[in-house]
């Protein structure tokens, strides 16, 4: 009975790690439209849609991952729960929960129907996006500390900091086709915007 818990421990933290990548993979495709046309045509945009989709359902996987590790825990010298009251962890998750959920929001109104389908005669974002370049992506990346501070897990808080090179190489990748789709203009927005953090405003 001990060899299967532990198959089973070992098995979830492999799935975790699988589907993290699985998610980069696919989301990285998905916001390369522009490149995969000069290959495959316009049909790339559709294309790219049903790779976000894929990408979603592997983060979804890691949700559940994230859940089940509570349950299954790897044989560490970590702590099964964190080394503080559980209500600090909870009054922790909202302060970051709350700009998180609003910064993914409002980049979520401000890009339209681009957030889940890129679209080849899409232009420009305005509102948030002239602040910020990837208002979605800081939102999201924080958002897995919340989850694993309601799941009291130090190897789950440890784990979220994986998705900060991840979101990071999604930014990175986003921004290779879309200077590829809109050229100097998004150079110049890029010169103008800021890519995480918002540019001081020049005197």
């Amino acid at each position: 009975m001990d060899i299967v818990v532990l198959l089973i421990e070992w098995l979830n933290v492999l799935v975790l790690i699988i589907s993290t990548i699985l998610f980069l993979y696919f989301y990285v495709k998905s916001v390369s439209p522009a490149q995969l046309e000069k290959k495959i045509g316009e049909i790339a945009y559709p294309k790219c849609k049903t790779y976000r989709i894929i990408a979603g359902t592997f983060e979804g996987i890691t949700v559940v991952n994230y859940i089940l590790y509570v349950f299954f825990p790897l044989p560490l010298s970590l702590p099964l729960i964190l080394p503080w009251d559980y209500l600090l962890s909870f009054i922790i998750s909202f302060v970051i929960l709350i700009p998180s959920v609003y910064l993914m929001i409002i980049g979520i109104r401000d890009a339209g129907a681009e957030t889940l389908e890129p679209k080849k005669e899409h232009t420009l974002y305005s509102g948030i996006y002239e602040k910020v370049r990837h208002p979605q992506a800081i939102g999201e990346v924080f958002i897995w500390f919340p989850i694993a501070l309601w799941l009291n897990s130090p190897f789950l808080v440890l784990y979220s900091f994986v998705w900060f090179p991840i979101f990071y190489i999604m930014c990175w990748a986003e921004e290779r086709d879309l200077i590829i789709r809109y050229g100097q203009s998004y150079l110049d927005y890029r010169e103008r915007v800021g890519f995480l953090i918002p540019n001081r405003k020049k005197d």
